[in-house]
C-alpha cells in the first residue's frame, strides 16, 4: 500500500506536465506500474490514485447498487472524469486540459499527499481551503481524533 504525505509546489509546464515529488514517488508501490488514475476531487482539486489503489475502489464501485439514483450519479461523475496517466522518464505526469480548467491550475501546482492518493491544487485555492474552515486546526483535530 502506498502512503502519501507532505506537500510541495511545482511549476506546471506549457504541456500540462507536473513533477511527482521524490518522497511521493518513493511511496509508490511497484504494483502501481508507475501509473495513476486521475479524477475529479471532492473539493476543487484533482486526485491521482496509484493504479493498484484505484483497483480497490473499482471493486467497491462494482458492488454499488446501480439502480439507486445517487449511486448512479456518483459513479457516472467520478468515472466520467477518470483518466490513466503514466509517470514519464522525468518523473512527471500529464494533466489534461479538462483537469487544469476544473481545478484552476495555471503556472503552479501544489501537490498534497493524502494517504492512498495525491491531490493537485491551485496554490491559491489550497490556501483558501485551509483558511476557510471556520474552526481552527486544533478544534478540528480534537473533534476528528476522538475515540
Amino acid at each position: 500500500m502506498s502512503f502519501f504525505k507532505g506537500q510541495e509546489t511545482f511549476s506546471l509546464d506549457n504541456k500540462g506536465r507536473v513533477n511527482i515529488p521524490a518522497k511521493m514517488r518513493r511511496a509508490l508501490s511497484p504494483d502501481a506500474n508507475n501509473t495513476f488514475v486521475l479524477t475529479r476531487g471532492i473539493d476543487k482539486c484533482i486526485v491521482a490514485y496509484p493504479l493498484d489503489e484505484w483497483k480497490k475502489y473499482e471493486e467497491r464501485y462494482a458492488r454499488m447498487n446501480q439502480f439507486d439514483e445517487e449511486n448512479r450519479f456518483f459513479l457516472r461523475t467520478i468515472l466520467a472524469w477518470c483518466e490513466e496517466v503514466e509517470v514519464d522518464a522525468q518523473q512527471r505526469i500529464m494533466i489534461s486540459k479538462k483537469y487544469l480548467d476544473f481545478a484552476a491550475l495555471d503556472n503552479k501546482v501544489t501537490v498534497v499527499g493524502m494517504i492512498d492518493h495525491i491531490e493537485f491544487w491551485s496554490p491559491d485555492e489550497f490556501e483558501r481551503y485551509l483558511t476557510g474552515q471556520g474552526d481552527t486546526y486544533e478544534q478540528i483535530a480534537a473533534k476528528v481524533m476522538q475515540e
